[in-house]
């Protein structure tokens, strides 16, 4: 029995790396964002879920607006009914009536999630500039931090642009609150948001690494955000099997978005960025693949 355990041990040990360990770019570590205000088909909760269900998403980033508010609850049932979990939760910039409502919901439907909040403002100007920024922006996020904690959540740093977006800012906020006895604060990295980064992504992400919560892919082009091509699928962009070859050496295993926030049809769009990474991670693994998808919801 010892040599039959050590022969399947060592056949395991030989396997390619996305069986013998999960992958981080694996169908079971995958979510959707921007797919309910962003959406042709204006889904409701119900056929929302159904999708993701259709697609094997298991994870939803649920984004929303003011008229998506009186079906917070729906949308819960209708994921938990399809078995699709929920990674976060946009939330607002402070703890105003909706938070106080968001934070209600998810408390009363047992829902623990990452909830991502953004910021912005323009470049600091001096070292104390920058030290009075950080501390402004702890003492905006502490409270939000400390109600998500009360209910089993954490708090994602959403790099929506601006001051607030650049990671490094981040992490400095994160480090000031860590010293004030806040733990349940990380970081939230879309591509899209990201295309200034490119050069220095490999350095950006072991700062990150610590703090990293969910990254968001996206087809990446050089200077992608000022030719037209901000939001592209995934696969599509000349940058794309790099940065994914970076991202899976950087060892952080964290959850990976898949995101439509254009004006396309959610499924046609979350289709073209699951046939891009599956197509992708074939190259990176060395596999003979059919050629690259062509994509549904995008013409270059």
């Amino acid at each position: 029995m010892r040599t039959a355990a050590l022969l399947l041990l060592a056949l395991f040990a030989a396997l390619p790396r996305s069986f013998a360990e999960e992958d981080v770019f694996a169908p079971a570590n995958r979510f959707a964002w921007c797919i309910v205000p962003f959406d042709q088909a204006k889904r409701t909760p119900e056929q929302r879920a159904a999708m993701l269900e259709k697609l094997d998403i298991p994870g939803l980033a649920y984004d929303w607006r003011d008229e998506h508010i009186p079906s917070f609850d729906a949308e819960i049932a209708a994921c938990k009914a399809h078995g699709i979990s929920f990674t976060a939760w946009w939330f607002p910039g402070s703890l105003d009536d909706t938070a106080k409502i968001i934070l209600a919901t998810l408390q009363k439907n047992g829902v623990k999630t990452q909830l991502w909040v953004m910021g912005g403002g323009a470049p600091t100007t001096s070292p104390e500039d920058q030290k009075n920024r950080v501390a402004a922006e702890v003492a905006r996020l502490k409270p939000i931090a400390e109600a998500a904690s009360a209910i089993g959540c954490r708090v994602g740093l959403y790099n929506h642009g601006g001051w607030f977006g650049e990671p490094d800012n981040q992490i400095a906020i994160i480090d000031l609150l860590k010293a004030q006895g806040v733990t349940n604060v990380g970081i939230v990295y879309s591509q899209h948001h990201g295309h200034a980064h490119v050069a220095g992504f490999a350095a950006l992400l072991q700062r990150m690494k610590p703090h990293l919560y969910a990254l968001n892919l996206n087809g990446m082009f050089p200077n992608g955000d000022r030719s037209g091509k901000k939001i592209t699928p995934v696969a599509q962009g000349p940058l794309d099997a790099d940065l994914l070859r970076i991202i899976r050496a950087s060892g952080w295993r964290g959850p990976i978005g898949l995101l439509n926030h254009t004006d396309e049809d959610a499924e046609a769009r979350l289709s073209d960025n699951q046939d891009g990474l599956n197509w992708l991670v074939e190259q990176i693994d060395g596999k003979v693949s059919l050629p690259k998808p062509v994509p549904r919801s995008w013409k270059q």
